[in-house]
């Protein structure tokens, strides 16, 4: 038994729920949703003012429309678009099971309130060219069935009974997050070859740079524990030397010198921050990776120019300026990442 033939049944609960979606510039609403057990039916032929989308999860059956007949089996999602007369029958020996849901698409009219993306870059286009492309691909094009048992389209309709049937904390914005995925899924399902296959734009800089990224991550995410260069090394897959070479070269410091810096940039927050009073200097240090107090005050005082006692003493009222701009470099550096 397919998860739909089990959740299925629970999507008409979703015709009491408002959901709409607004993608590329297209306000979609969602109409009506039904299911039908695999048992013998026929719904005659009829037409829809709106987007009429079935998925056949068990049998078989035949749907008509155009004057073409198109075989149906499980597996398969079919589309009636709107003003399309069309007509669905079973197969007696082996009843089609389907869920079926629907949809309006319209330009959405621009209001005072909605002249700007509501999120993105300053300036981005909110109307996704490449998604527009794609809608309208889908509103006009000739394909109206195709496998789909292999997309995640089943998995999202099976979510969405689910959360129809007990809805949970979030209800609301999970089913706008997942009725967009079923919109665009439907789309990419249904349309030949969408205007635009839009390809994810190189990282600036690239590989290098990703390298460089990712290590960065690894020491500021890491920074309270002990580490090498070697293990920074190991999360990009390089050798100790390139990597170092590759970081420098980005950031115009080294890896060991970037940890000592983070460090003790935290180790100032925490020694100024008053509700942290309690906790000693010493647990300090430990907090941020340094297990010896004695070498934290010296890597400290050379970083800061000051004592970690007189930052706690001041209360965080001094500005504290590095005494070094730039790369720390050579054995002080590694001694005081250790």
């Amino acid at each position: 038994m397919t998860g739909l033939a089990r959740a299925g049944a629970a999507l008409p609960l979703l015709g009491g729920v408002r959901l709409g979606v607004t993608l590329a510039g297209r306000r979609v609403e969602f109409v009506d949703w039904g299911f039908y057990p695999p048992e013998p039916w026929r719904n005659f032929w009829h037409s829809h003012s709106y987007f009429e989308l079935c998925y056949a999860y068990a049998g078989h059956g035949t749907f008509r429309t155009g004057g073409q007949q198109h075989p149906v089996r499980s597996g398969d999602l079919f589309v009636a678009r709107p003003g399309d007369v069309h007509e669905i029958t079973t197969d007696a020996r082996d009843p089609l099971g389907i869920v079926f849901w629907s949809w309006t698409m319209v330009p959405e009219r621009a209001t005072p309130e909605r002249t700007a993306p509501e999120c993105g870059p300053r300036g981005a286009d909110p109307h996704s060219p490449d998604t527009l492309a794609l809608l309208d691909a889908f509103a006009t094009g000739p394909r109206r069935i195709v496998p789909a048992g292999g997309t995640p389209l089943p998995r999202l309709l099976v979510t969405l009974a689910e959360e129809a049937a007990a809805p949970g904390p979030g209800s609301a914005e999970l089913l706008t997050a997942l009725g967009s995925a079923l919109v665009l899924g439907c789309a990419r399902a249904l349309t030949d070859r969408p205007a635009a296959v839009p390809r994810p734009a190189p990282a600036p800089g690239g590989r290098a740079a990703a390298a460089v990224a990712r290590m960065t991550r690894y020491l500021d995410d890491n920074f309270d524990r002990p580490i090498r260069v070697r293990d920074v090394a190991a999360q990009v897959h390089l050798s100790e030397r390139h990597a170092a070479r590759l970081f420098h070269q980005a950031t115009g410091r080294t890896i060991l010198g970037h940890l000592t810096r983070y460090r003790l940039g935290v180790a100032a927050q925490r020694l100024a921050d008053p509700t942290l009073r309690p906790l000693s200097v010493a647990a300090i240090a430990r907090s941020c990776g340094y297990p010896d107090a004695r070498h934290f005050s010296t890597a400290f005082r050379r970083h800061w120019g000051v004592l970690p006692t007189q930052v706690r003493a001041q209360g965080g009222t001094r500005q504290l300026v590095p005494r070094q701009v730039g790369a720390m470099t050579g054995p002080k550096a590694g001694e005081a990442a250790r």
